[in-house]
C-alpha cells in the first residue's frame, strides 16, 4: 500500500516522478504528491485525489528539477486530504513514507515538548520531525537516519531529501519494500519494480536497515557499522509492456486473459518427464517425504487459494492440512508437532500479516515454505524455502492471475507429495500434469473467448442487485468464497458465500423473490446434494445461475447456466475460476465502477 518513487539524474525529474507515480497508482490512490530540488530549495506539490489531479496543478508545470521524490497514498493515519498527502516536511527534511510508525504518538509528544509543531494527522510527518531533530544534532544524513531508525517502531520505507544536501536522495527501509535502480540517465528509488521498468531493468533490493544515497555519480549503500559499498545490480526479466494494458480497457480484464499462459509459467518449471519435480526451486523429494501435516497461512484471496490447496493436498497427497487467517495466526497459533510445515502464500511477498506469521513460525522452530509472485521480497527472503508463481506483474487491485497461479502451484505441490509418499500412481500423476500444463490452459483460453457475450448478458441482470449469494460444496465452496470476494471488491454489491448445505441453517431466510444465487457445481460426487440445495433456493424465488460441468443434472431448475468445458478436474476448476472472475468484472463494468482501483483498497497490504 502506498507507492514511492525517487529520481536523480540528467533528465526532467518531474516527468520521471509523475510517470512512475502513474504506474504505482494501483498501490494507493487517495492522494498524491512530489517534492523536488529547485532553485536551491525543496518545492512540494501535492493534493487529494489521483495523479491526473496533480498534473492539473499550475505549480507542477512551473517546476524544473533533476532530483526529487514522489508518493501516492492509501490512507491509514488521517483522512485523504491535501494536508495529509505526502511528501511531508519538517525543518530541512522532506520525506515520503510507506508503512506505519507504531510509536508515533509517544514521539509526537516528545517532539512537541521540544518545540516541534505538526500540521497533518499522519505518522509520516512525525518521522520527518524526528529525522530533522537527529539531523540537527549529527549534521550527517546517514548518521541522522541511523539515529532516527533506532527510535522508530513499526514498518517503514522512507525516501528523503535534505534541503542543504542538493543533488542527493536518501532512502532507508525496515519492513516495507524499497528498491534502487540504475540507468544511463540516472538513479531511481521505488517501492515497486514496475515504477522504473519504463526506464531500466537494473535493480537492487535494499535489505532491512540498509540506507541508500543516490547522486549524479551513482548509488551507495550503507549498513550500520560497515563501510559504504556500491550495490550489485541485478537484471529483471520483466518488461514495461507487462505493466501496461495492451489494448484492454482494464488491467483486470487483461490479467484474466493472461491466466492460461500464467498457469503454464507456474507449472512448466516444476514438471520433468511428465512428473512433478521441484528441483528448480531447490526442493528435493526428501523434504516432501518429511512432511506429516501442513498449516497454510495467508490473507484474502491467497487464503482462498489455500483453501483450494488444502482440499487438493488432503485428497491427492493424504496430508492433513489446515488453513489459517494470517492476521490471527500468531495470536491464536494452532498446535504443531514434528513434521509440521508452515506454508505461507502472498502475491506481493510483503503482506504484513503473513510476514508476521512467518516470523512467528520461525521463532517457534517450524520449517517454512513461501509461495510468492514478486521476487526478492521480504517473505521470499525470510522463508526457509520459496516457490515463485511467475504470474508476472499484476496491476489491478483485485487479484486474478495471482490467485490462479497460487492454485496451480498448490496443485503441483499436492502432486509432488503424492509422488513422494506413493499415494498416486505415476500414470495418474502424468495425466494430472498434462492436464495442468496443456489441457487446462487451452480449455480456459477457449472458454474466455467463447463465453464473453454470456457474461455481459448475465452481468446486466446481476448489476441491479443489492445482495447475492454464492453456494457450493467441497472445492466449489472454497471457490465460491473467492467468487463473492471478487464481486464485493470491484462492484460493491454485498455478496456472501456459503457451504450449500448450510443454507437451511439460517441463511435461506434471506432468499426472496429475485435474489441472485450463483451455484457452483463441479464435484461429481456431490451433484445430488448440491442439486437439492439449488432446488431449495429456486423454490423460494431465487434467480439462480448455475456454473457446472456439462453432465451436471440441475440445469432444468436454474434460470441460467454457464457450462464448463473440459473433462479433467483441473480443466473444470480453472474454467470455473474464469467464470466467477468474468461475472464480477462485467457486473462492475455494468455498474460503472472503477474496476482496477476499487474504493478503499490497495494492492499490497504492508500494514497490519
Amino acid at each position: 500500500m502506498c507507492g514511492i518513487i525517487g529520481y536523480i539524474g540528467n533528465e526532467n525529474a518531474v516527468c520521471k516522478l509523475t510517470e512512475g507515480l502513474s504506474v504505482l497508482e494501483y498501490r494507493g490512490y487517495d492522494s498524491v504528491g512530489i517534492a523536488v530540488e529547485s532553485d536551491g530549495e525543496i518545492k512540494t506539490v501535492k493534493c487529494r485525489g489521483r495523479i491526473d489531479d496533480l498534473k492539473k496543478k499550475e505549480e507542477l508545470s512551473a517546476l524544473s528539477s533533476h532530483c526529487g521524490i514522489g508518493h501516492t497514498r492509501w490512507a491509514t493515519h488521517g483522512a485523504p486530504s491535501d494536508t495529509n498527502a505526502h511528501p511531508h516536511r519538517s525543518g530541512r527534511v522532506t520525506l515520503v513514507h510507506n508503512g506505519i510508525i507504531e510509536n508515533y504518538k509517544e514521539l509526537k509528544k516528545e517532539l512537541e515538548a521540544a518545540g516541534k509543531s505538526f500540521v497533518s494527522e499522519t505518522d509520516s510527518e512525525i518521522a520527518a520531525g524526528l529525522l530533522d531533530v537527529c539531523y540537527l544534532e549529527s549534521k550527517d544524513p546517514v548518521t541522522a537516519i541511523l539515529q532516527c531508525a533506532r527510535k522508530l517502531t513499526g514498518s517503514y520505507a522512507l525516501g528523503i531529501l535534505f534541503e542543504d544536501r542538493p543533488g542527493e536522495v536518501y532512502a532507508v527501509r525496515c519492513g516495507s519494500p524499497l528498491l534502487l535502480a540504475s540507468s544511463e540517465d540516472g538513479c531511481y528509488l521505488a517501492s515497486d519494480m514496475t515504477a522504473f521498468l519504463p526506464f531500466t531493468k537494473k535493480y537492487y533490493c535494499l535489505a532491512e536497515g540498509e540506507i541508500a544515497c543516490l547522486s549524479a555519480e551513482g548509488a551507495t549503500v550503507h549498513r550500520d557499522g560497515m563501510s559504504a559499498f556500491s550495490p550489485a545490480w541485478s537484471i529483471t526479466d520483466l518488461n514495461a509492456e507487462a505493466a501496461q494494458k495492451g489494448g484492454y480497457p482494464h488491467f483486470m480484464l487483461k490479467e484474466i486473459f493472461e491466466q492460461p499462459r500464467a498457469i503454464v509459467n507456474a507449472v512448466s518449471v516444476r514438471a520433468r518427464n511428465g512428473l512433478p519435480d521441484f528441483s528448480h526451486d531447490g526442493i528435493d523429494l526428501d523434504f516432501w517425504r518429511s512432511i506429516q501435516r501442513i498449516q497454510i497461512v495467508a490473507c484474502g484471496s491467497a487464503m482462498h487459494a489455500g483453501l483450494v490447496g488444502a482440499g487438493l493436498l488432503e485428497h491427492y497427497a493424504k496430508i492433513p492440512t489446515t488453513v489459517h487467517v494470517a492476521s490471527e495466526y500468531r495470536y491464536n497459533p494452532p498446535l504443531s508437532s514434528e513434521g509440521t510445515l508452515v506454508l505461507l502464500i502472498s502475491q506481493s511477498g510483503e503482506t504484513a500479516d503473513t510476514l508476521a506469521a512467518l516470523r512467528y513460525a520461525k521463532s517457534a522452530g517450524l520449517p517454512t515454505l513461501a509461495i510468492v509472485n514478486a521476487v526478492e521480497t521480504t517473505i521470499a527472503r525470510e522463508a526457509d524455502r520459496r516457490i515463485y508463481t511467475y504470474a508476472g506483474p499484476e496491476i489491478a487491485v483485485a487479484t486474478t492471475k495471482g490467485y490462479c497461479t497460487q492454485a496451480a502451484v498448490l496443485y503441483m505441490i499436492a502432486a509432488q507429495i503424492a509422488l513422494a509418499r506413493g499415494k498416486m500412481t505415476e500414470g495418474h500423476l502424468r495425466e494430472m500434469i498434462h492436464s495442468l500444463l496443456t489441457a487446462a490452459p487451452a480449455a480456459m483460453e477457449r472458454f474466455l473467448s467463447e463465453k464473453r457475450e454470456q457474461f455481459v448478458r448475465l452481468a446486466g441482470k446481476l448489476s441491479k442487485a443489492e445482495h447475492m449469494f454464492y453456494i457450493g460444496r467441497g472445492l466449489d465452496y472454497s471457490l465460491s468464497m473467492e467468487a463473492s470476494l471478487k464481486l464485493k471488491e470491484i462492484s460493491y454489491i454485498h455478496a456472501e458465500s456459503y457451504a450449500a448445505g448450510e443454507l437451511k441453517h439460517g441463511t435461506i431466510s434471506l432468499v426472496e423473490e429475485g435474489t441472485p444465487v450463483i451455484a457452483i457445481m463441479t464435484e461429481r460426487d456431490l451433484y445430488d446434494k448440491t442439486e437439492s440445495n439449488v432446488r431449495e433456493v429456486a423454490s423460494r424465488g431465487a434467480y439462480v445461475i448455475l456454473i457446472c460441468r456439462e453432465d451436471a443434472p440441475s440445469a432444468k431448475v436454474s434460470d441460467d447456466v454457464i457450462l464448463l468445458p473440459g473433462t479433467s478436474d483441473a480443466e473444470t476448476l480453472f474454467c470455473a475460476l474464469a467464470a466467477v472472475q468474468m461475472l464480477a468484472y462485467e457486473t462492475a463494468r455494468a455498474r460503472g465502477c472503477d474496476i482496477d482501483r476499487p474504493r478503499n483498497l490497495a494492492k499490497s497490504v504492508t500494514v497490519e
